[in-house]
């Protein structure tokens, strides 16, 4: 009992050690935000601010007009990819698990084959179908090559193979088609599942970075990361001025995290019992 009380000691002075060298340069960088510039190229290890400043912040917003337009291109893209990915990703989930249909079982070896392909090989092809549907250059690009994802629908399909078909029989008897009930009851019902790959999925959308790259040209049309990327080498040397753009790059997934924390990790703890 003792040797298992040492390791026990030994295991978590670990993993706070291993916690405290992780979360250390995340914290520089946020509380950089507020330092001014001479205090952060002077060094050291200090982490808070010795004269603490909103002038970072101020700058980025008002001296840089493109900049609160990154952050709104980002928040559109993200929010219609996010309902686009979780209607679609959700209805065909459904459809590979209650609804049978001819080659339904070789449509779903086909989702997961197309899973193990890494998604940059597709980046030349969708570049190459965009320019042909004259979508370079719009939001388009960004959306539509992403508008559905075979690991969400996988996903969904089995938590839909698990949903009880007696809730779905006592729908059918109360007079609700098919599509009522998955609209109706069995929707809500995922909410957690639901919850979770809209998180993931808006995770995604707002942190991606080489399509944005490939598709979208206008300075005024950059989603935020493309926009950190010219603000950064607008201002290679300015620090102060990177750190608050970074920091205001993940204010709205934090919040999204906040919102949607209760349904994020009931989602998580069925798909483990499951």
């Amino acid at each position: 009992m003792k040797q298992k009380k040492w390791s026990r000691i030994l295991l978590y002075s670990i993993l706070i050690c291993y916690a405290l060298v992780t979360l250390y340069p995340f914290l520089w960088a946020v509380l950089a935000a507020f330092k001014p510039y001479r205090e952060i190229v002077a060094g050291g290890m200090s982490l808070l601010p010795k004269n603490p400043t909103l002038e970072n912040f101020n700058y980025i917003f008002t001296r840089d007009p493109l900049f609160p337009k990154w952050i709104l291109n980002s928040f559109i893209v993200s929010t219609i990819g996010m309902i686009v990915n979780v209607i679609l990703n959700s209805m065909s989930g459904y459809a590979l698990a209650r609804i049978r249909f001819p080659g339904r079982h070789y449509l779903f070896l086909l989702i997961l084959a197309v899973m193990m392909v890494p998604g940059q090989i597709l980046l030349i092809p969708n570049f190459l179908i965009m320019k042909s549907l004259g979508f370079l250059d719009s939001y388009k690009a960004l959306i539509l090559p992403g508008a559905i994802n075979f690991a969400y629908i996988f996903m969904m399909r089995q938590f839909f193979i698990n949903f009880p078909k007696e809730v779905e029989e006592a729908a059918y008897i109360d007079g609700l088609n098919r599509s009522q009930t998955f609209w109706k009851v069995v929707f809500p019902m995922a909410r957690a599942s639901v919850a979770t790959q809209a998180i993931f999925v808006f995770l995604a959308f707002w942190n991606e970075f080489l399509k944005p790259l490939l598709y979208i040209t206008s300075p005024e049309k950059y989603t935020l990361t493309l926009g950190l990327q010219s603000f950064q080498s607008q201002n290679a040397t300015q620090w102060n001025y990177i750190m608050a753009a970074s920091v205001v790059s993940i204010i709205p997934i934090i919040i999204l995290y906040i919102a949607l924390n209760k349904y994020f990790m009931q989602g998580l703890r069925i798909g483990g019992d499951k």
